[in-house]
């Protein structure tokens, strides 16, 4: 059982701060928190928090003066005037009963964020059933190679920003907006990206009407004088806005309403280019460092935002050329026998097979493509199993491992082992990382291209594969 969000609001946040010194966070080393613990030490407020393990981000958050508690014990939570959560602790942690026993400010995670994104008057929120990682650090990359110093929180690491986030100085404050248990409606944008809208979180979401009022509520916390930049090739993007009082900005390819199109594709390898077309006024060539059709999506969303921002043609061209991908993201590993080897964050049936068909073009001339694939929750599973089933066409074998449970236990009837039977003769049911790895060691030819494949802890195969791997 999850600890629930708070939904104060900035202004009751900010009332409830006032006159506070010091706030405690509750999973500090988390990605996410650990950026929020250091955009508050920076506002002058003296800050500690709680992780079980140390880390290389504990470690950061300690040289830069936070004071850090390894393991949750209640008397850490002692002195401070507020105290901010993630909502994946337990609701008997012994800090957030310690905090509510003595009356102590309890502010979730989101919420928090919401509150902090104020100071900054550029707000860019990207939100999206999927690509809103790699959106965002694609953002950030083109912001950052522009000199623009934005303030980047993301849910992928880049290696431009040394990790999952940086803390700029500028007006810009760019950050991946999850729309799980509906925590984007804490924040506040004024620029809103919705890359596109499907069925998904079927844990949480019930039907397409309530994933629609959810996207429509989040545009509209940008207020009538905000603005939308979606995708207008996707209709149920269309169909959540069409009350949004704010300035709509569309991108896409096959929509002659959209205001920035590619025109002009071609594609080499896997990596496409194009002609960046501004209201019907071509402004530059732009070439892709990442694979994949679906990126050509996410290059008109950020040139989008970043001509908001002030950038030009030529930043932006330049940006999205060095953008090589975030971490686990189609990020290349290496080599194993000769065939590469890429990681990718893909879980549901549109990513999967979107990826698969940019990888399409990966292997050398008779070479394969080969994919590892974790499924990520049984109800998840269970509820797009004939999508799944269909997802895996562009590749040419798949080896399933044990679907990754989170926050599940199986109640549904669904398996890997079901899905390798479904999916038909080139799949197969691996069951371990150890022998997902030992069927590669197996099979993989010179010319060949693997996808390991998932959202779970599928990437550990990595450290299987450690010997097998020439970077």
């Amino acid at each position: 059982m999850a600890t629930p969000n708070t939904h104060f609001g900035a202004e009751r946040i900010g009332e409830m701060l006032s006159g506070a010194g010091s706030v405690f966070f509750i999973g500090i080393g988390g990605i996410n928190m650990s950026s929020l613990a250091l955009l508050t030490h920076r506002r002058g407020f003296a800050v500690g928090g709680s992780d079980r393990t140390k880390t290389a981000l504990t470690e950061r958050l300690e040289r830069e003066g936070l004071s850090v508690f390894y393991g949750h014990q209640k008397e850490n939570v002692d002195g401070y005037d507020a105290v901010v959560y993630t909502v994946a602790i337990s609701p008997d942690n012994e800090e957030y009963l310690r905090a509510m026993e003595r009356g102590i400010p309890l502010i979730s995670r989101a919420d928090y964020l919401g509150y902090l994104m104020m100071e900054f008057p550029r707000r860019i929120g990207i939100s999206g059933m999927h690509g809103k990682s790699s959106c965002t650090s694609m953002v950030a990359q083109v912001l950052l190679d522009a000199g623009s110093d934005p303030t980047v929180l993301s849910g992928a690491e880049l290696s431009r920003m040394g990790g999952a986030y940086c803390l700029g100085r500028s007006e810009n404050f760019v950050f991946e907006a999850c729309e799980y248990m509906d925590s984007f409606l804490d924040f506040n944008p004024n620029i809103a990206v919705i890359l596109n809208i499907e069925m998904d979180h079927v844990d949480y979401f019930h039907s397409m009407e309530q994933i629609r009022a959810s996207f429509a509520s989040y545009a509209a916390k940008t207020g009538k004088d905000g603005t939308a930049v979606v995708n207008g090739d996707d209709e149920e993007v269309t169909r959540a806005l069409s009350d949004y009082e704010g300035t709509i900005i569309r991108f896409g390819l096959e929509n002659d309403q959209n205001d920035y199109v590619a025109k002009h594709l071609a594609c080499e390898r896997g990596r496409w280019s194009f002609d960046l077309v501004e209201r019907g006024e071509t402004l530059c060539r732009i070439s892709l460092g990442v694979v994949g059709r679906h990126q050509i999506y996410n290059a008109l969303a950020t040139a989008a935002v970043c001509r908001l921002a002030g950038l030009s043609p030529e930043q932006i061209a330049k940006g999205l050329l060095s953008f090589a991908g975030a971490k686990r993201r189609m990020e290349r590993k290496g080599r194993m026998q000769g065939a590469e080897v890429y990681d990718d964050y893909g879980h549901h049936p549109t990513e999967i097979r979107a990826t698969l068909h940019g990888a399409r073009a990966i292997p050398a001339d008779g070479g394969r493509l080969f994919c590892v694939y974790q499924p990520h929750t049984y109800s998840r599973t269970a509820a797009l199993l004939d999508e799944f089933t269909t997802a895996f066409g562009d590749a040419d074998r798949v080896l399933f491992v044990d679907i990754y449970a989170a926050r599940e236990t199986n109640t549904l009837g669904v398996s890997s082992a079901l899905l390798a039977e479904r999916v038909g003769e080139k799949a197969a049911y691996a069951g371990s990382l150890e022998r997902a790895a030992e069927m590669l060691r197996e099979e993989l030819c010179e010319g060949d291209a693997v996808i390991v494949m998932g959202a779970g802890n599928i990437d550990r195969i990595f450290t299987v594969m450690e010997k097998d791997i020439i970077k």
